[in-house]
C-alpha cells in the first residue's frame, strides 16, 4: 500500500503489468459488466453540455436511450453510471471491424468537446474508491482484460505508467511523480 496525499494506492498500480490489446478483446470493458462506468457528479452536466456533438458518434440504440432516460443512469448502490442498453454495452459505445470505441472520446478526439471522457473510463483497470478521509486507487483484475496482462508483461509496462495521462489528470503531475519515485525506490531495492 502507497500513500501519497489523501490516496491510498494498491501495491498492484506498480506490480501488475498491462496495456489494452483492443485487437484481442474487442473493447469488452465497454460492452460487459453489471453497470455502466461511474460518473462523477460533474461529469454529469459536462455530458448534457456536449450531448449534441457527441450524438452524431453514437449508435442509433445509444442516440435513442440517451433521449429517453438522460446521459446517466443509477447503479445498485445508487451512484451514477452511463446508461446501458440492453444491461450489456453502454450507450456511448460504436463499433469500428466488431472493436468498441467511446464515441465521447471520438469527438474529443475530432477537437468538437473539451470533454475527454468519463474519469472512470480513462483510468480503467483502476477503481476508485471513496474512503473516510481520501480515496482508494486499486487495480481491478477482470477477465476480459487478460490479453492486456499478456501484452503489459511482453512490454514490461507496470499500470501506473499505462495510465500516465489519466493518473495525471485525475490526480496533477505532482502526485503521479510521487508514485513514479516509488516505484523506482522499489526497483532499486
Amino acid at each position: 500500500m502507497i500513500i501519497i496525499g489523501d490516496t491510498i494506492v494498491s501495491d498492484d498500480l506498480i506490480d501488475v503489468k498491462f496495456c489494452c490489446n483492443l485487437a484481442a478483446c474487442k473493447g469488452a470493458c465497454c460492452v460487459e459488466g453489471d453497470a455502466g462506468a461511474p460518473l462523477e457528479e460533474d461529469e454529469i452536466s459536462e455530458l448534457e453540455d456536449c450531448i449534441d456533438i457527441i450524438k452524431p458518434y453514437m449508435t442509433k440504440e445509444g442516440k435513442k436511450a440517451i433521449e429517453q432516460s438522460g446521459v446517466f443512469d443509477y447503479d445498485s448502490d445508487g451512484e451514477f453510471v452511463t446508461p446501458l442498453l440492453n444491461d450489456n454495452e453502454c450507450a456511448f459505445v460504436y463499433f469500428e471491424k466488431g472493436i468498441a470505441f467511446c464515441a465521447i472520446e471520438k469527438a474529443w478526439n475530432e477537437k468538437k468537446i473539451k470533454f475527454q471522457k468519463p474519469i472512470s473510463c480513462h483510468l480503467y483497470p483502476v477503481r476508485l474508491g471513496k474512503l473516510k478521509e481520501g480515496i482508494a486507487v486499486n487495480y481491478h483484475k477482470w477477465e476480459v482484460c487478460k490479453p492486456a496482462i499478456i501484452k503489459g508483461k511482453e512490454l514490461g509496462l507496470p499500470v501506473y505508467k499505462f495510465l500516465k495521462d489519466s493518473l495525471t489528470r485525475k490526480f496533477g503531475e505532482g502526485w503521479y511523480n510521487q508514485l513514479k519515485e516509488v516505484a523506482k525506490e522499489r526497483e532499486r531495492k
